[in-house]
């Protein structure tokens, strides 16, 4: 990709594009009761997805960019269970059906700081509250670092699927700059416990743009990576916002890459990734052949939501803990962010939901464009219209976004579809940004958002 192109549509400022609209859209006027209302309205039938958010660490990493809280001691934690039981108790209470489960995250903060006991006790109330299958897909984020033998051992006996480890970079003098020490051998230990308990799937996190960061550390550390055979990598650029996460403001700004050299270690990853066997996934994630989510690409099926590239079709995602965002037909939800308020609402018997945003017709029609753009990089405009009944021209005329992108070459028509070359896909959010209604309105906090 020319130098010219990163300067124009550089896209450190531009969403991740995992919803549409994205989290700073989301209103208060969307609450309990719109809430309360989507739950019951629920199909019996349709399978839902279950995110369940622990917003707890034992140690602050600085590049960090999640709703998390640092606790050295274990009663912050039990509390905050009680208070998630109780939120599944009263949230299923509110459906009149048993809904079909077919997709389970545990996201954090990190989810195995709850012991394997609680962990046991949380999986056993989904299933006494929801129908799992023997389809049922349960994945867990996880810190290596963090990581006990016994607790591989419960999350392989809880029926959990796939794990997410968080790896970012292997390089010393990284680690020490964002406050994570972690080594390669206890992430090597933490993957082979994991597939000892019958953990099938395995990926690691990784991440450019660190401060000290250069192409040479990021090819070592992909490499080392490689070598423990995870199915899947995930590769994000650090998105730095010390004005909305003050810790980040422990990392030293002078030792950022910039623009040219963000791309350049993104571009090494991508292409040490590749030539170990690894399909490239959409914009970030990587896959071995035979992995469901190269299937589910070649097929045209692949989804994009809050954990990325996915194989999740399901409609409806059902949200548990602080800050945690859920999805209906309807809207989208959150929970209160801080836990001590997010506890409060629960105690007070109500639903914890904070603000979110009914879906307009012309949100779902953008909402499809922008998901089979950051899926596939190539949209049939005309297509899409056809399914909702909309006529996107309107979405087309006096588009000054999309205009300047096809001036640059950056995108091509052919007909009604829209493609962006495989030379600009790290520009592909500035692609998706021309179809986003409210991307002028919530930009400066839209780096780390949804």
């Amino acid at each position: 990709m020319s130098q010219s192109i990163l300067q124009k549509f550089g896209e450190a400022r531009l969403p991740r594009y995992t919803s549409y609209p994205t989290a700073p859209r989301f209103s208060p006027t969307i609450g309990v009761d719109s809430y309360g209302d989507w739950l019951e309205q629920l199909p019996g039938k349709d399978p839902v997805s279950l995110y369940l958010h622990i917003p707890f660490c034992r140690s602050m990493c600085w590049y960090c960019g999640c709703h998390t809280t640092i606790t050295r001691q274990d009663r912050p934690i039990l509390d905050y269970l009680a208070v998630l039981r109780d939120e599944i108790r009263m949230v299923a209470e509110r459906i009149p059906h048993r809904l079909p489960v077919g997709e389970v995250h545990f996201g954090g903060g990190t989810p195995t700081i709850i012991s394997p006991a609680e962990f046991l006790a949380l999986i056993g109330l989904l299933r006494e509250r929801y129908a799992f299958s023997d389809t049922t897909g349960i994945a867990v984020e996880i810190d290596p670092r963090r990581l006990t033998p016994e607790m591989a051992q419960t999350l392989g006996q809880a029926g959990v699927t796939r794990a997410s480890l968080g790896v970012q970079s292997f390089d010393p003098v990284v680690q020490k700059a964002i406050n994570r020490i972690q080594t390669r051998k206890e992430t090597a230990e933490s993957a082979d416990n994991l597939r000892r308990a019958g953990v099938g799937g395995i990926n690691f996190d990784l991440i450019y743009g660190l401060p000290h960061q250069t192409v040479q550390s990021c090819i070592d550390t992909a490499n080392a990576a490689i070598e423990m055979l995870p199915d899947r990598f995930a590769v994000f650029g650090y998105a730095h916002i010390p004005s909305f996460k003050k810790h980040q403001r422990m990392i030293d700004e002078n030792a950022l890459p910039d623009g040219a050299a963000r791309n350049d270690q993104a571009e090494a990853i991508a292409a040490t990734l590749v030539a170990a066997g690894y399909r490239q996934i959409g914009l970030d994630h990587f896959a071995l052949s035979g992995d469901d989510l190269v299937q589910a690409q070649e097929s045209g099926n692949l989804r994009r939501n809050f954990q990325g590239y996915t194989t999740d079709n399901c409609e409806t995602l059902i949200g548990f803990g602080a800050s945690a965002i859920g999805r209906m037909k309807r809207g989208y939800v959150q929970n209160e962010v801080a836990p001590g308020l997010y506890a409060q609402r629960i105690a007070d018997g109500e639903l914890a939901t904070a603000k979110g945003h009914r879906l307009t017709h012309e949100d779902k029609v953008r909402a499809d464009i922008i998901e089979r753009l950051m899926c596939d990089f190539e949209v049939d405009i005309a297509a899409v219209g056809r399914t909702h009944d909309f006529d996107t021209s309107v979405l087309l005329a006096g588009n000054e976004r999309l205009a300047d992108l096809a001036g640059d070459a950056v995108v091509h028509y052919a007909g009604s579809v829209i493609r962006v070359s495989q030379e600009h896909r790290f520009v592909i959010r500035a692609v998706a940004a021309a179809f986003d209604a409210y991307i002028d309105q919530s930009t400066r906090t839209h780096s780390q958002a949804a």
